[in-house]
């Protein structure tokens, strides 16, 4: 949308934001017109999912940049493969915080998991309130048919959720998480920013009934 009103301005920064959202058939479709080698479209797609890595946290100190800095650094540039040229220290600082978080997440425990659902847990820490979104768009690619869930634990003892619907049917999210207080999103990708201990059987039940 924001492409289309720009008039396709900065095609390329929509390349990356597609990408970012896990929106991976809009971003093809846009490169189509960029003459862009594999290489430098595997780089849009890889600073896209680290910035929208570098979006996730419960409050501005789990971040490694506060977004409005890296909006800073990002902005005299339009074309995003000049971005990545010229702040090689900003861009590193950010994928090698990725690389550390994403291997912790692989190796975390899987609560429930079946061909229609899959239930992640991860532990009250930095790196897995960083990692959750980016691990959740990773899970859904791995297995599009499949919906995917992720609990991260909270200092209060509640939950922080992230779901992710099916790629192959990008529908159900939302309204399961509306169900929950402090729940919403959109249909393919939702949350429940505090979901309480009381309620993760019911939730479990509910994500599973949604998507067997």
């Amino acid at each position: 949308m924001v492409n289309h009103y720009l008039e396709d301005a900065y095609k390329q920064w929509a390349i990356v934001g597609s990408f970012g959202d896990n929106l991976n058939k809009s971003a093809h479709g846009l490169a189509k017109s960029q003459s862009l080698s594999n290489f430098e479209l595997a780089q849009l797609e890889r600073l896209g999912i680290l910035v929208n890595y570098n979006g996730y946290g419960a409050d501005l100190g789990d971040l490694h940049y506060h977004p409005a800095d890296l909006f800073k650094l990002m902005l005299p540039y339009k074309n995003p493969l000049d971005f990545i040229a010229d702040c090689p220290h900003e861009y590193e600082k950010l994928e090698n915080g990725y690389e550390s978080d994403f291997k912790s997440a692989e190796i975390t425990d899987i609560l429930f998991s079946d061909d229609a659902v899959a239930i992640y847990v991860l532990p009250n820490e930095a790196w897995a309130r960083r990692v959750s979104g980016v691990f959740g768009n990773h899970l859904a690619n791995l297995n599009p048919v499949r919906a995917h869930a992720i609990l991260t634990n909270k200092a209060n003892g509640n939950f922080l959720v992230s779901v992710r619907a099916p790629l192959s049917n990008k529908r159900g999210a939302a309204d399961l998480c509306r169900k929950f207080p402090t729940g919403g999103g959109r249909e393919a990708a939702a949350g429940i920013n505090d979901l309480p201990e009381s309620l993760v059987e019911d939730f479990i039940a509910q994500f599973r009934d949604q998507y067997m």
